[in-house]
């Protein structure tokens, strides 16, 4: 409206022919500069970091359950601050099968005391820039090690088959092997190397993600700690970096739960624990 180079007419005759007030030509808006409470912008980062998937409402209302005084406008402002975005629906991983046999939930009020008396499998997601890959393991739960992973470009069994064979070639065979429902792992190639091995099938209940709560901290872990900080261009940088990854994880990462060591140190400190020590030494041998 008000053209500071026209020469013409002054900045105060074309306000005044425009009816607007001088003070309103002048004024420069100053960016606002928003500064909140360091322990009010931790909490938040607490939330996050403990529940990845609360959106602005629940965090609101988490905060005011915590004692916090805050608005939702406020808590969405700093979310935005801090670049968090709440972890959205990905491609589904556990697909049953209606026709595949499932096997009991095994580990309700079981004591895991020993490495080898549980191992347990999912298979997660891996986004890169030309596409989702996904990645199965097995881990033993007693000490978090990760035994043997794959990661492929379809959610076909025979992935998790080669995982499975890795597993139980590298190391004594496990007590219990727990899994969902998805048909990688009720599918009968995979159950008959169980059977065929005396282990015992263990299935979460239908629904019940938390049933397999160890390997799903792995995968926050691995989320967080590698793939959405290196954005794999591809499968093949995906592989590489997660050997890396992998091989930090059981070596050097410290856990609190394992009163910060790492998962190899108590895998291979607590081996004569296993009730198939035995083969252990055989393997050695």
């Amino acid at each position: 409206m008000i053209d500071k180079d026209f020469e013409k007419l002054s900045i105060v005759k074309q306000a005044q022919i425009l009816e607007v007030s001088r003070s309103a030509v002048y004024y420069t808006a100053k960016p606002r500069s928003l500064k909140y409470d360091s322990n009010l912008i931790n909490a938040v980062k607490a939330v996050y970091e403990d529940i990845c998937f609360y959106g602005h409402s629940k965090v609101h209302q988490e905060l005011l359950e915590q004692g916090f005084e805050v608005g939702l406008k406020t808590v969405r402002n700093i979310r935005k601050k801090l670049g968090i975005k709440a972890i959205m629906a990905k491609p589904k991983t556990t697909i049953s099968r209606k026709e595949h046999k499932k096997y009991s939930y095994k580990l309700a009020g079981l004591k895991i005391s020993r490495p080898n008396q549980v191992w347990a499998t999912d298979i997660t997601y891996v986004p890169t820039s030309s596409g989702f890959g996904y990645k199965v393991a097995i881990m033993d739960i007693f000490s978090r090690k990760v035994l043997s992973y794959r990661i492929s470009n379809s959610m076909h069994q025979s992935f998790c088959i080669e995982a499975l064979e890795e597993a139980l070639k590298n190391f004594p065979k496990p007590e219990i092997f727990n899994s969902d429902q998805g048909s990688q792992f009720t599918g009968q190639k995979f159950v008959e190397i169980l059977l065929n091995n005396g282990i015992t099938v263990s299935m979460d209940s239908k629904g019940r993600a938390l049933d397999n709560i160890y390997i799903e901290r792995y995968w926050k872990s691995y989320k967080y700690e590698n793939v959405f900080l290196k954005n794999y261009a591809n499968l093949l940088e995906a592989r590489l970096e997660t050997n890396k990854y992998v091989k930090f994880y059981n070596t050097k990462r410290f856990h609190a739960s394992l009163n910060y060591k790492t998962p190899d140190s108590v895998y291979y400190e607590n081996l004569h624990l296993s009730k198939n020590y035995e083969e252990i030494q055989t393997m050695i041998a």
